[in-house]
């Protein structure tokens, strides 16, 4: 499956519907640093998007990531993440 990754000049976040968090048993694990708008969640790079990561690897599950850069992205103004 397809991810996109996008990033500032100081950030970055992985795009990721909510529901794969919950099938994946790490809703309760993404911090407030992460945000949210609708049904997606915008995983922070430094520590969810990793644990995202890990826990589909370690599942054999494959991820491709596409890369989109913003000079002043939106995601800093959704929500922070709450369960």
């Amino acid at each position: 499956m397809q991810y996109r990754f996008y990033n500032d000049p100081s950030h970055a976040w992985l795009a990721v519907k909510r529901i794969e968090l919950l099938r994946l048993g790490i809703i309760n694990k993404i911090s407030p640093y992460s945000y949210q708008k609708g049904k997606t969640v915008y995983l922070e790079e430094d520590d969810d998007a990793r644990k995202f990561i890990e826990t589909k690897k370690a599942l054999n599950e494959e991820i491709t990531i596409k890369e989109i850069y913003h000079k002043n992205t939106p995601i800093r103004h959704y929500k922070s993440f709450s369960i």
